[in-house]
Formats: C-alpha cells, sequence, structure tokens
C-alpha cells in the first residue's frame, strides 16, 4: 500500500502530488472581454472628473478667440485654478456631469480594446513570432477599431462633459446618454455619432503605439534604478511614466477630437466648421 501511494505521488494523481501541479486555468475570451470592461469602468468612475475638467479647459482654450473675455480668461487657467472655478460657481457635482457617457464609451471601448488585443494577438502568433512588431500592429489595430466602435459614445460624452461651459442659449441639457443618443440621431442625423472619429481612431492608434512600444522599456529601466520589475511599484511607475508620454503626443488629437464632436452647424450656411 505505501508502495502504491509513491507511485500516485510521483506521478501525480496522489492526493499530495506536488511534482505535475494542475496548470493554472486559462480564462476563456468572453471572460476576457468582461474583464476588460468591467476594469475599464471601474477605472472610469474614477478619472472621469478630471477628463471633465480636460474635454473643458481644452475646448475653452480652443475657442477662446470666438468667445467673450471670460472664456478667454478661462482658458488661460492653471488646472488647479480652473477645477476651483468649476466647483464654486456651479458645485462638485458638476464634474460628474455625462458620467453615464463616459460609463457606456468605456463599456466599448475598454471591452473592445483589451479583448480584441489578446484576439488579434492570438491570431497573428499562428503566423509569426510575438515580437514587438507583432504588438505594435496588434496594439494599433486594436485601438482603432474600439475607437471607431465607442465613437457615438465618446461624441455623447464631450457634449455633455462641456454643455455648462457654453452660454446658456447654446446648451443641449442633455440628461442621460440615452437622451443625447436620440436627440442626435433625430436632430443631426446618425452620421453625427462619428464626428471626430478620424482624430480619435489615430489617436487610439497613437496610445496603442506608445504604451506598447514605451511600457516595457520604462520598466526595465525602473528596474535598472532599485524598483523590482515584477513589483508593485514597478509597474505603478512605468505605467505612469507611459501614460504622461502617450498623453502629451496624443493631446492636438484630443483636441481636434473634441471641437469636432462638440461643433455645430452655421445657422447660416448649414455647414461644420471642422469636417
Amino acid at each position: 500500500e505505501r508502495e502504491r501511494e509513491r507511485e500516485l505521488m510521483s506521478s501525480g494523481k496522489g492526493d499530495g502530488a506536488v511534482v505535475n501541479a494542475a496548470p493554472a486555468m486559462e480564462l476563456g475570451r468572453t471572460a476576457k472581454f468582461v474583464t476588460a470592461g468591467l476594469g475599464g469602468v471601474l477605472g472610469w468612475m474614477v478619472v472621469h472628473p478630471f477628463n471633465t475638467i480636460a474635454i473643458r479647459m481644452n475646448l475653452a482654450a480652443a475657442s477662446a478667440g470666438a468667445r467673450d473675455a471670460a472664456a478667454a480668461a478661462a482658458a488661460n487657467q492653471s488646472f488647479p485654478a480652473f477645477t476651483q472655478a468649476i466647483v464654486k460657481n456651479e458645485g462638485f457635482g458638476s464634474l460628474y456631469k455625462g458620467l453615464s457617457a463616459g460609463i457606456t464609451r468605456q463599456i466599448f471601448y475598454a471591452t473592445s480594446r483589451f479583448g480584441l488585443f489578446e484576439v488579434f494577438r492570438d491570431q497573428m502568433a499562428k503566423y509569426r513570432d510575438t515580437d514587438l512588431v507583432s504588438r505594435l500592429t496588434v496594439g494599433m489595430a486594436s485601438g482603432a477599431a474600439a475607437a471607431y466602435i465607442s465613437c457615438p459614445a465618446e461624441v455623447s460624452l464631450v457634449r455633455m462633459s462641456n454643455d455648462m461651459s457654453l452660454p446658456p442659449a447654446q446648451r443641449r441639457n442633455y440628461t442621460s446618454v440615452m437622451n443625447a443618443a436620440t436627440r442626435i440621431a433625430s436632430e443631426e442625423g446618425i452620421s453625427a455619432f462619428w464626428r471626430g472619429s478620424s482624430p480619435f481612431v489615430l489617436r487610439a492608434m497613437l496610445v496603442g503605439a506608445t504604451q506598447v512600444g514605451t511600457y516595457d522599456q520604462f520598466r526595465e529601466s525602473f528596474a535598472s534604478v532599485g524598483l523590482p520589475r515584477n513589483s508593485t511599484s514597478n509597474v505603478f511607475a512605468a505605467s505612469l511614466t507611459a501614460g504622461l508620454l502617450y498623453s502629451i503626443i496624443t493631446m492636438p488629437l484630443e483636441t481636434a477630437k473634441n471641437c469636432m464632436s462638440s461643433q455645430t452647424a452655421d445657422p447660416i450656411t448649414g455647414k461644420l466648421p471642422y469636417t
């Protein structure tokens, strides 16, 4: 009996077997999409106020020359001063304007971007080794697809976030993302959902390429100065640095996307300022 137990343990079939451990369970494709979307939504609930401020500062700066002196002055404020003015004049809750659109955007964008990255990467791995070029290609492709899919929610998000900064007569006063979607479709047509899609798609491609191209490099760099490569501090520092870099690189496209998403047609000619 003892001999039999030893044979079972050595072959990995006994209760105390440690020689052949069970392989780690691989997440299914659906689970990868769901976890990507859930992570994106939870993260967005934290960063949404910052995105609201970024959109409003961005559009204030872009339209300062066409608006009144107060708008021009607001465009030149620092981030803390701009935030303080919004909270003082409109209340803290104004920073969460458009939250429903932001969550909807993340459901489509984060789910598609990270989920499709896994799918595209696995498909490409059947034909070539997964190297830097493969990761860059897959990152750009998945980012572009996710941006195009989520562009209707992005348009709603930009408009809802910036609505309070407009003169009362120009405000759209959307009450929710569903209200925004319904009114945009009925008042401006379905094509309005993809205004700003070109810079949004290009921005997403740059984000994918920049993150893939710099994240691993930053992890190596921080490891060389004393942060162990697999430590939380290393991952946090590398993510923060890569995020800062791609934010700077993609800012011109972010400005173009915001301006195109929020634009209205000229009441006389019917033409849009940006095409």
